[in-house]
């Protein structure tokens, strides 16, 4: 496959700006990978797709306020950082970008605060737009963290075309996120509502999670057109051994599994055994899914529309198969679905 063969005209317009005023209020477009037949339902309609014992599996990563906007030394320049991981947290250590990049060099001071609460020093210079940058700051580790949380932002993409707003803190996290990590939410994830999870409890479908900490590696632009020659940014994953024992359960029994989100299907398929078992692991993966590929664990999956040449969309269609994914896609821009992060749904079993 070639990321050329992954390009389709998405207009403006169909960016969600804002999500669902329910969360499984949002349109759920139903694609059946077997016979290529599609349905248009709303995100609570679910449940009606599974029966008793089938599983979902959830990323429960938490989105931390990865956006700090400051100034640089002498010029006063605004800039904007990204963190993107810690390096060492003895040393404060962070890759992050830094935009705009062209004019930070190596021994630039950075402050962020209105009183200049917190200082950075570029000390490395790793790609045309990263930096690493080490804190200044004389406090516990633990106050540390809480002063980047009282100055970051929450990391709203800016293809949602508009400022963050006090309810993103909210809506931008999924009801079950746990383990903090992320710098993007999994955004299949954002469609569950309490309600219905408790629905899914009374019908007898199980829940259980996984955690991949989502890093901008998953939203990269793609330079490659051959997609074999692409090379995944590492992201850290964690299956526990309850959770395997739930998912090789569930398939030994004949029942399904569903991933939510393009970042579970990535996490099942970088820890399962050439038996189609799931293992324990906790570590990285680099893993890029993209057509065709033989999908070992999940039988169903629960994504959101992505944008052209993305990765979330190449893995999309490596499970849904790529002329029927590209085809939905179209279906759903004509019946004017939202696309994007605050999106609607699309769920291909």
């Amino acid at each position: 496959m070639k990321l050329s063969q992954f390009i389709y005209d998405l207009p403006s317009e169909l960016i969600a700006k804002y999500p669902s005023e329910n969360r499984d209020d949002s349109r759920l477009l139903v694609l059946h990978k077997d016979t290529g037949k599609i349905e248009h339902k709303i995100f609570k309609d679910v449940i009606n797709y599974f029966s008793e014992n089938d599983l979902f599996v959830f990323n429960n990563t938490r989105v931390f306020p990865a956006r700090l906007k400051g100034i640089k030394e002498k010029t006063g320049a605004k800039i904007e950082v990204f963190l993107l991981r810690e390096l060492n947290k003895k040393q404060k250590l962070w890759d992050v970008l830094v935009s705009p990049a062209r004019k930070i060099r190596i021994g630039n001071k950075l402050y962020f605060g209105d009183s200049e609460t917190l200082v950075a020093e570029v000390i490395d210079n790793t790609t045309s737009r990263g930096r690493t940058l080490r804190f200044l700051f004389d406090g516990e580790y633990e106050e540390f963290r809480q002063t980047l949380k009282e100055l970051g932002e929450t990391p709203l993409p800016t293809l949602v075309g508009r400022d963050v707003e006090p309810e993103d803190a909210d809506r931008y996290q999924t009801v079950f996120a746990k383990h903090e990590g992320a710098v993007a939410a999994p955004t299949a994830g954002l469609h569950f509502s309490k309600i219905l999870l408790k629905k899914f409890e009374i019908k007898g479908i199980k829940t259980d999670s996984i955690t991949l900490h989502v890093g901008l590696g998953n939203f990269r632009t793609i330079n490659v057109e051959d997609l074999t020659k692409h090379k995944m940014d590492n992201e850290q994953i964690y299956v526990s051994e309850e959770t395997t024992n739930v998912i090789n359960k569930t398939k030994s029994e004949g029942h399904r599994v569903c991933a939510v989100g393009t970042t579970v299907v990535r996490t099942l398929e970088s820890t399962a055994t050439v038996t189609g078992l799931s293992k324990p692991f906790s570590g990285w993966t680099n893993k890029f899914i993209y057509p065709p590929y033989d999908f070992l664990i999940p039988d169903a999956m629960i994504t959101n529309f992505h944008l052209p040449r993305s990765i979330p969309l190449i893995s999309a269609a490596a499970f849904g198969g790529y002329k029927q994914t590209l085809k939905a896609y179209e279906t759903a821009k004509k019946e004017g679905y939202k696309f994007g992060t605050y999106g609607d749904a699309m769920m291909i079993i």
